[in-house]
């Protein structure tokens, strides 16, 4: 197994690469660094001694891939994009362009973040499943129709209709929750109440349907019939049989979100003014700071990359089939 991770880890190094080399391209090839000075100095006429000296103090007075000033190797290791990458393999993120700690900003966003990232998923997951196994209990019936049609209009409408409404109708109509901000403590529930269940009823309409067809498959084999045969009754096939066999490809869903939790959410904590990760990154971008976009990608791809592997090796705990 540790020969089996340390080979998937090297075969991470060059998409990494890979991805850090696209985030420079796209991120110069909108904003040179000279705007990104111009930007940060915030002076109505910067000049370019100005300019200069922030491109220097930041680093950012290299050239991005070739440099033809120096000798030898130095052509392509003095360079912003090979000196910005190996801080971010050796995860020193180093400090924003308004020169903030990044992996003190990114540590204190990061409970914000699971606060409301980890309840949705908990509580949508274990929703959707037990929806899903009633649905495959009462299959062909009026009631799993009926639920169908509600699924595809839930999916229909756009996750920030739900946000709104949510806002309208539970924080200025009725009061029962702040309509944005967020407290530490115990203080931090009643902030997140209505972000968490916008999050698990947007997705409901999703989550359902795919369950619900991974169930449908799996009701239909053999050994399905098999334990029919022998008299368990329905809900003992799909709880004892049924839902054990469907766990392969949940996993496949499922695991790789879990690092992906981490990141936050953009949209719902940039509506609700959760100080979290995800509006961390949209701030960001807003304020051109690429040192920070830089390193929210490199560091959600680095979680990706890790839930693909926690993925494989999860299989292995479902499905003694499967070998590493």
């Amino acid at each position: 197994m540790l020969t089996y991770i340390f080979r998937r880890i090297l075969y991470a190094i060059p998409i990494l690469i890979g991805v850090n080399l696209i985030t420079f391209m796209l991120f110069f090839v909108v904003n040179t660094p000279d705007d990104m000075a111009r930007a940060q100095l915030g002076a109505k006429q910067t000049t370019p001694e100005m300019i200069q000296a922030w491109k220097a103090e930041k680093g950012y007075d290299k050239p991005l891939f070739y440099n033809s000033d120096a000798e030898g190797i130095e052509h392509v290791t003095d360079t912003l994009f090979v000196r910005e990458s190996l801080k971010l393999f050796m995860f020193d993120f180093g400090v924003s362009d308004a020169n903030r700690n990044i992996a003190e900003d990114i540590k204190a966003r990061m409970g914000p973040s699971l606060s409301i990232a980890l309840p949705t998923f908990l509580i949508a997951l274990i929703t959707n499943i037990s929806l899903a196994l009633l649905l495959v209990l009462f299959r062909g019936s009026v009631f799993d129709l009926s639920m169908m049609i509600a699924a595809v209009m839930i999916m229909s409408v756009s996750g920030l209709f739900y946000i709104i409404a949510g806002q309208v109708l539970f924080s200025k109509m009725w009061h029962w929750v702040p309509i944005s901000g967020y407290e530490s403590g115990w203080e931090s529930i009643r902030f997140i109440l209505l972000p968490v269940a916008i999050g698990v009823f947007s997705g409901l309409g999703s989550g359902v349907r795919w369950y619900r067809s991974i169930f449908l498959e799996q009701i239909t084999q053999d050994y399905v019939r098999t334990a029919r045969a022998k008299g368990l009754s329905e809900i003992a096939v799909l709880f004892r049989h049924v839902l054990p066999n469907g766990m392969l490809p949940i996993l496949t869903g499922v695991v790789v979100i879990i690092p992906s939790l981490f990141m936050g959410s953009l949209v719902m904590e940039s509506f609700f003014g959760i100080p979290g990760l995800g509006s961390y990154t949209i701030d960001a971008i807003n304020a051109q700071d690429f040192a920070i976009v830089k390193a929210m990608v490199f560091l959600g791809s680095v979680l990706y990359i890790a839930g693909l592997i926690l993925t494989d090796l999860s299989y292995t705990l479902f499905d003694p089939r499967v070998t590493l």
